[in-house]
């Protein structure tokens, strides 16, 4: 755990060194606040919960979270690095891990730093502080699965742009899969249990149930295992790609 450590401050402190670490952060909250306020009809409402500002967190992330992830490891590709960064005394888990940990924390400062949305509605208000502490945790476990999936992509791939579009399309499928866009065309052919197990697989049906205070331990078990998923993929796509 002292490598993963060390990657790990590698990994965050590398992310502050450059302009994409404040960039990601002024979207992130400009648009959470734009969304939450304007679409969202926050006011209009006249509820105190947050609601408006968590419902539009999935479609954040669909954009956000791949633009993130997607300079992984396609550019430790492109660069060259990923070999001398793997003949170090580490291990591709190691690395794998260190750096996802890294990318999720990032998030999760970026997700902190959305704290006036919570004090705004205690103000005009008496919410439900535990909901929106729950919400609060569904949203950084879904950020999580997205830079998960991320991660893995990043690592097929040199080119960043081509590792943006194919994180984007997965988080797209993981979000609808229990819309007809997914099951619409499936009806007539595939089994009802089949069916239902691709629908089980929506990332918004796991964070609405937690955005309504509903701590299921069957939605923090499917962040998890998609989590671990798709960071075992990437452990093994790194490893197989670490010679192109």
């Amino acid at each position: 755990m002292g490598t993963v450590g060390v990657i790990f401050r590698r990994e965050l402190a590398a992310y502050f060194t450059t302009p994409v670490a404040y960039v990601f952060i002024v979207i992130f909250l400009v648009l959470a606040g734009a969304l939450t306020f304007y679409y969202g009809a926050f006011f209009e409402r006249g509820q105190a919960d947050l609601q408006s500002f968590f419902g539009f967190h999935p479609w954040l992330y669909l954009f956000l979270i791949p633009a993130l992830s997607m300079r992984l490891w396609a550019e430790e590709r492109k660069s060259g690095t990923i070999e001398m960064f793997l003949t170090l005394p580490v291990t591709v888990l190691q690395a794998v891990i260190g750096k996802f940990l890294a990318a999720w924390v990032f998030t999760g400062i970026a997700l902190a730093l959305t704290f006036p949305f919570w004090i705004t509605v205690n103000y005009l208000g008496k919410p439900d502080n535990g909901v929106i502490l729950a919400s609060y945790l569904g949203s950084f476990l879904m950020a999580g699965g997205f830079l998960a999936v991320g991660a893995a992509v990043s690592a097929l791939t040199k080119n960043q742009v081509i590792a943006f579009v194919i994180s984007a399309a997965i988080c797209f499928l993981l979000i609808v899969t229990e819309t007809q866009i997914v099951l619409g065309p499936l009806q007539s052919w595939v089994p009802g249990p089949v069916l239902e197990a691709i629908s089980s697989l929506s990332f918004l049906d796991h964070f609405a149930a937690i955005m309504r205070g509903e701590i299921d331990a069957r939605d923090l078990v499917f962040f998890l295992s998609v989590i671990v998923l798709f960071l075992f993929a990437n452990v093994q796509l790194v490893d197989l790609k670490k010679a192109d």
